[in-house]
């Protein structure tokens, strides 16, 4: 298993949740961190949680919209100045807003802050990345966050953005796959199916009782289950790629089958 002591990770999203979760399982395997958010505030909470746990670990901050190119290639800039290289970049930041509106009801703004989060952020950040460290060094490995609705369409309402973002982040995947043959660069894609987070209570506009309406009979997955997911990923020899792994809870059967007694069987 390949060591992932002294690496420099830049992990997008990681002011709660998922993208939380990740830093501080790559901190305790003795990764240093570099913490991507709009929240300044988040992010130095998260920093001073895995400080406290893991003293030898090198971290940064970057309060960013990843929307902002100039923000983003000058923030890449910076954590490539003081670490030397980006080792590993987790695209994990992204939005799911205006369910259960259909595509037509969705306020143009959402319609453009999700783009812009989930597809052009998510470039902008790879861009410099490459461009800054991976590309010159011809190594690195670089996990999209994608999602199990990226290769079939959810069934319900209020999917549409969300879906082809995702879409577009499994068809980028491929090609940026594909254009660093030559290097020793990984791209790989993590596509999680339902998790308890914040990322899914915003998706329901804050309400708790449709997000446990949409959680009832089954245990969810949380952050760390996605963390677990991306230490196997990342924990593989350079000659072996986990070019896509689905991690999703056992009782989600498929995209439209939930086993909803599975609590009760199992004593949940």
């Amino acid at each position: 298993m390949a060591s992932l002591t002294g690496q420099t990770a830049l992990i997008t999203g990681a002011s709660m949740g998922i993208g939380e979760a990740i830093a501080q399982a790559l901190a305790k395997e003795g990764a240093n961190v570099v913490l991507v958010s709009r929240s300044q505030d988040k992010l130095e909470l998260v920093e001073r949680k895995i400080q406290a746990e893991y003293p030898a670990v090198k971290t940064m901050i970057l309060p960013i919209d990843i929307q902002n190119h100039e923000a983003v290639d000058h923030a890449v800039e910076i954590a490539v100045a003081k670490f030397g290289q980006i080792d590993i970049l987790i695209n994990n930041a992204g939005l799911a807003l205006g369910a259960p509106g259909r595509f037509w009801e969705l306020p143009v703004e959402l319609i453009n802050q999700m783009n812009g989060t989930n597809i052009t952020g998510v470039m902008y950040v790879t861009h410099a990345v490459l461009n800054r460290s991976m590309w010159p060094t011809k190594t690195g490995t670089i996990i999209n966050v994608s999602s199990v609705t990226g290769l079939e369409c959810p069934p319900f309402d209020g999917e549409a953005v969300y879906h082809a973002n995702k879409a577009c982040l499994e068809a980028f995947s491929n090609s940026l796959r594909m254009e660093t043959s030559g290097s020793n660069i990984r791209v790989l894609v993590l596509r999680p199916g339902c998790v308890a987070t914040h990322f899914h209570l915003q998706r329901v506009k804050y309400d708790q009782d449709a997000m446990d309406e949409f959680f009832y009979g089954y245990e969810p997955l949380v952050g760390s289950d996605l963390a677990d997911a991306v230490l196997y990923m990342l924990s593989r020899p350079g000659r072996t790629s986990i070019q896509a792994l689905e991690c999703v809870p056992t009782a989600q059967r498929a995209l439209t089958r939930f086993d909803r007694d599975w609590n009760q069987r199992n004593a949940l």
